[in-house]
């Protein structure tokens, strides 16, 4: 899941300064983690801990509240409720990466990405969303070729995966629907020749780019299998000992 961590931080100074291309600084001074990361540690603990979903997600936001969630997300989080809001943002699928990591069917993956998802996000394009961004993290940890992957995404959850990121990138805009970002992220991966390369080309769609990238990077971590060791090491230079204590366990569980 430190892939998708890194193309939260590699993507989060792009999300409001969009690059169309792929030759941009990876890290610069105003580089950081942002809520994908901060949702998606508090999913891996809630693995790792067998905690619940709704009591983590509130627990993680509120101790860090400046993270930048979305506005519903932001209410439910201050509010006492525990109650789901119907959402069909891709919130639900920017943190779900450590369940395509840590289960070990594709029935398990499914079911426990269901379940990250509807604590918030319980719209079925929310919940649909979740569940094809770690399906894809499984297959391809699975060393599913990219083409069945492909096949399997499009057919069990419509998405329309036929079109190239040079068709996409002219006319994308900012979308942070899961139907609007999560084929988007895949496409990237699809196309992609190593992690570096899958995530360049993710922040390079523009629109929601640290989430765009946070899916992609999570999907490339798992395929790959390799991160170039100064993109981990600045990754975890940027978060802080309580984030990276459960980004190191989950690693050492569920990852080597």
């Amino acid at each position: 899941m430190i892939g998708a961590i890194a193309g939260d931080i590699i993507g989060s100074v792009y999300e409001w300064n969009n690059v169309k291309h792929t030759d941009f600084e990876l890290f610069g001074p105003y580089s950081r983690f942002t809520d994908d990361t901060v949702l998606t540690v508090a999913v891996a603990d809630c693995i790792l801990n067998r905690k619940d979903y709704a009591s983590a997600l509130k627990e993680y936001g509120r101790k860090y509240p400046r993270a930048g969630y979305g506005g519903k997300f932001n209410s439910w989080l201050n509010s006492d409720s525990i109650e789901p809001y119907n959402s069909f943002g891709n919130g639900s699928a920017m943190r779900v990466s450590p369940v395509g990591f840590a289960f070990n069917s594709i029935e398990e993956v499914l079911k426990e990405a269901k379940r990250s998802a509807e604590v918030t996000h319980n719209h079925s394009e929310g919940i649909k969303g979740a569940q094809a961004a770690a399906a894809a993290v499984f297959l391809a940890r699975k060393g599913t070729e990219k083409g069945k992957i492909k096949e399997y995404i499009a057919a069990s959850f419509g998405y329309n995966l036929e079109q190239t990121l040079q068709e996409i990138r002219p006319h994308y805009r900012f979308d942070v629907t899961c139907q609007g970002s999560v084929p988007q992220a895949i496409t990237a991966f699809l196309e992609s020749d190593d992690y570096e390369d899958a995530v360049r080309k993710a922040v390079s769609i523009g629109g929601d780019s640290d989430t765009i990238a946070c899916i992609t990077g999570g999907i490339a971590q798992a395929y790959y299998q390799i991160i170039p060791e100064y993109i981990v090491e600045k990754t975890k230079e940027l978060l802080t000992p309580e984030l990276l204590e459960i980004v190191d366990l989950f690693n050492e569980v569920y990852v080597k």
